[in-house]
C-alpha cells in the first residue's frame, strides 16, 4: 500500500509540475523582502486554493502569512505541515532560493493530498514570512501556530544535498551610534565621531574572536557611516549577527560582544542603541525517524549525500525553523541545485531557476511528501 501511495503522489506531482515551476519562476522574478511579501504569499496561497486547500490569509494577524488546509474528512488523525518561505534578500533577490522552498512545500502538500483520505492525513501549508532576519515563524509560534502539527517539514535549496540541518542559534542586532556632527577641519573639537565608535567596536570584536570557541560566529556590516570626509559623522548604523551552537551558548557570548559595542561608546562619547531585529533563532532539533525516511526517499529520487566540504558548511546556517523544531517534530534538509556559488551570493540566485532548480523542486517535493506519508503510516 505504501508504494502504491508513493506512486500516486509522484503521478500527482507530475500533473502539477508545470504550475510549480511557474510559481517558482514568478517569485524569483518578483522578489519581495521580509514582511513585504504581499504578492509572493498571495501567489502561493492562490495555487493551493486552486487545488482544494482552504486558505486563511492573513493568518494570526500577520499580513503576509497564511495557512492552507486540506482535510479530507473530520478526524483526529495525523497532521503534517509543509512550511513555505518566500522572502528575498535585500539587494540579492532570491539568492537563498526561497522561491524554490515555497514551490517545493506547495508541491509536496498538493501531491500528498492525493492520498490523504486513505492515509488518514490532514495536510497543511503554513506560509511563513520574514525568515531572513525577521523571525516570522517565531512570531507565528507566539500566536499559537504549529502546535497542532504532528510533523513540520520543508526543504531548502543549497549547492549540494545535505540531509541533516545543524543551524546555529542566532541573535540579530541593529546597531546605532549617535554622536555630534561638526566640520572636521574647522571645528573638530566640537564633534563626537560616531564612525570612530564603530571602528573601536569592530576592533574589539576582531580581538575577541581569538578567545571565542569555534562554535561561535560574530559578523556584520556597517550600513551607514557618514556623508563627507570633511564632516564628522554624527550617526552611524550597522547590522550584526552573533551565532552559537545552542541558545544557551548564545546567551553566554552575547554580553561579551555587547561589551565591544559599549567600548566604542565609552571611548568616543557617542550614545549606543542596540535594537534586536527579531527574537533569537534557536538551534535545530531534528526528528531522527523522519530524517531517516527523508534520506531513503531522497536517494530513491536519485539524490546523493556524498561527503562534500561545501555540504558540511551549508548545514550551519541559521533559521527560525529551529524554533519550530523545539516544539514540533521537524526536519529541514537541503536539496542541491548543482551550483558552484553558495547561498547569499548573486550566482546562487541565478542557480535557483533553470533545469537544476527544476529538478531540485521536483525531487524535493517528492521526497518531502513521501517522508510525510512514511511518518504518518508509522503512527500507532
Amino acid at each position: 500500500m505504501n508504494d502504491e501511495f508513493k506512486d500516486r503522489i509522484a503521478a500527482r506531482l507530475a500533473e502539477v509540475e508545470a504550475e510549480l515551476i511557474g510559481l517558482s519562476n514568478q517569485l524569483h522574478c518578483d522578489p519581495e523582502t521580509a514582511w513585504q511579501e504581499h504578492r509572493s504569499s498571495a501567489a502561493v496561497a492562490a495555487l493551493l486554493a486552486r487545488h482544494g486547500f482552504a486558505v486563511e490569509q492573513p493568518y494570526l494577524g500577520l499580513e503576509t502569512a497564511f495557512r492552507a488546509v486540506f482535510r479530507p474528512r473530520e478526524n483526529d488523525g495525523f497532521t503534517v505541515g509543509f512550511l513555505a518561505e518566500y522572502d528575498a534578500l535585500p539587494g540579492l533577490g532570491h539568492a537563498c532560493g526561497h522561491n524554490l522552498i515555497a514551490a517545493m512545500s506547495a508541491g509536496g502538500a498538493i501531491a500528498l493530498a492525493a492520498v490523504a483520505a486513505e492515509a488518514g492525513v490532514t495536510v497543511e501549508v503554513v506560509g511563513t514570512p520574514a525568515e531572513e532576519g525577521g523571525g516570522g515563524k517565531i512570531e507565528l509560534l507566539e500566536r499559537g501556530a504549529f502546535t497542532n502539527l504532528d510533523l513540520a517539514l520543508m526543504a531548502h535549496p543549497a549547492p549540494v544535498d545535505v540531509a541533516e540541518a545543524r543551524p546555529f542559534a542566532v541573535a540579530h542586532w541593529h546597531i546605532r551610534y549617535t554622536g555630534k556632527a561638526a566640520h572636521a577641519a574647522a571645528y573638530p573639537e566640537r564633534g563626537v565621531n560616531a564612525n570612530d565608535a564603530f571602528m573601536v567596536a569592530q576592533l574589539g570584536i576582531a580581538l575577541l574572536r581569538q578567545q571565542l570557541p569555534s562554535s561561535v560566529r560574530v559578523h556584520g556590516v556597517q550600513t551607514y557611516g557618514g556623508e563627507a570626509p570633511n564632516a564628522i559623522p554624527g550617526r552611524t548604523e550597522g547590522r550584526w549577527y552573533v551565532r552559537a551552537e545552542t541558545t544557551a551558548e548564545l546567551l553566554e557570548v552575547e554580553e561579551r560582544v555587547l561589551r565591544c559595542f559599549k567600548a566604542g561608546a565609552l571611548a568616543t562619547g557617542a550614545e549606543l542603541t542596540v535594537t534586536p531585529e527579531s527574537k533569537r533563532y534557536a538551534e535545530m532539533r531534528t526528528d531522527e525517524k523522519a530524517l531517516d525516511f527523508y534520506r531513503r526517499n531522497a536517494i530513491r529520487t536519485g539524490r546523493s549525500f556524498a561527503v562534500d566540504p561545501m555540504a558540511a558548511a551549508m548545514n550551519r546556517a541559521s533559521t527560525d525553523m529551529g524554533n519550530v523544531s523545539q516544539i514540533v517534530n521537524a526536519i529541514h534538509p537541503y536539496v542541491g541545485v548543482g551550483s558552484e556559488a553558495s547561498n547569499h551570493q548573486p550566482g546562487f540566485a541565478d542557480a535557483c531557476v533553470g533545469p537544476g532548480a527544476e529538478r531540485a523542486l521536483r525531487d524535493g517535493a517528492t521526497a518531502l511528501a513521501w517522508t510525510a506519508l512514511d511518518v504518518a503510516l508509522q503512527q500507532p
